[in-house]
């Protein structure tokens, strides 16, 4: 079993029997961005986080008397994710393996940090009482959808990665356990979520490229690859929005922003905002930058935008304010 530790960065907490609310994998990229949203709403707030990808100075700002405590704890010691549960009201569950390329090579890498923790989680919360769940799941869930904009009733879904394939198994779980134990569920597809704090994706990657040779940029695949994208700001408005209006058993939604921007546009942009002149953005060709990747996603979010959500940004602007964060995060 491994050694669980508990640090309390406030001393507002879970005082007087108040209830808190467990971000799991809140020290990483969407999850620090929901702290904040979560805290900005005067919640008490526990982090669960292992930190194999997650970061303690995406929290420091938290640092005396905003209400969170950190639980450094693996979602696989069962033992840990029980304790964690003391007092909580709502489990916001968004630990996961971050990068989607990792499972090929680590192929156990989803399975265990995406459905075996999933179960682990939902475990904990039957055991303590706990009936809510909020939960990140992706657009990879509909493989390659031949429907586009894709619904949130699009089927049969048939994810092309181990990613994919982990986020619908952890789907079932949840869903599962609302019609067995009756908790209440909101699901939520992301598109790809881009912005401050991102410690992967080709925004990131094309950003430490351009770091190590700032007269090319490869790219791989076609640059035609074509996807929706959110920022992680608006992400975390919609899933708190969601939580607060949604109110059935199960609430599924699909969060985007109804657009959707190409690699071969995201590559020119992180080169126009690097200020570095005469690039030579190189292609590796192919349609798809690695097994796995899903060449087109455009996401369908009139359900999203019907209970009264707007985003702030659209694609492109998300990935612009990401450029620009980043590359101040990472220097250039």
């Amino acid at each position: 079993m491994q050694e669980m530790s508990f640090r309390r960065m406030s001393q507002s907490g879970s005082q007087g029997g108040a209830t808190m609310e467990l971000v799991t994998g809140g020290a990483g990229f969407i999850g620090s961005h929901l702290v904040d949203a979560l805290v900005a709403q005067g919640k008490s707030v526990r982090v669960l986080d292992n930190f194999s990808s997650g970061r303690e100075e995406f929290l420091a700002h938290h640092n005396g008397g905003s209400g969170v405590e950190i639980v450094k704890a693996d979602l696989l010691d069962f033992d840990a994710v029980k304790a964690a549960m003391e007092g909580i009201d709502t489990v916001h569950h968004l630990a996961a393996n971050p990068d989607i390329r990792l499972g090929t090579e680590v192929t156990d890498t989803d399975l265990r940090q995406g459905t075996v923790a999933t179960y682990n989680v939902l475990e904990a919360m039957r055991h303590a009482g706990v009936e809510r769940i909020s939960f990140s799941s992706s657009s990879a869930i509909y493989g390659e959808a031949s429907v586009m904009p894709t619904p949130e009733t699009y089927g049969p879904v048939k994810p092309i990665s181990l990613y994919g394939a982990s986020k619908l198994a952890s789907e079932a779980l949840i869903t599962a356990w609302c019609g067995t134990f009756g908790a209440k569920a909101w699901i939520h597809r992301f598109a790809n979520i881009v912005g401050p704090r991102g410690t992967h994706g080709v925004i990131f990657d094309f950003i430490h490229k351009l770091k190590r040779d700032s007269s090319r940029l490869e790219v791989l695949g076609n640059g035609l690859q074509e996807k929706s994208y959110m920022s992680a700001e608006d992400c975390v408005r919609a899933m708190v929005h969601l939580v607060d209006q949604a109110d059935e058993s199960v609430n599924l939604y699909n969060l985007g922003t109804g657009d959707t921007c190409s690699v071969r546009r995201i590559a020119e942009i992180v080169v126009e905002e690097s200020g570095f002149n005469n690039v030579s953005i190189e292609y590796t060709g192919g349609d798809r930058g690695w097994a796995g990747d899903v060449p087109k996603t455009s996401l369908e979010v009139e359900y999203l935008f019907s209970t009264g959500f707007v985003p702030k940004m659209h694609s492109e602007d998300a990935i612009r304010h990401t450029a620009r964060a980043l590359i101040q995060e990472i220097g250039l």
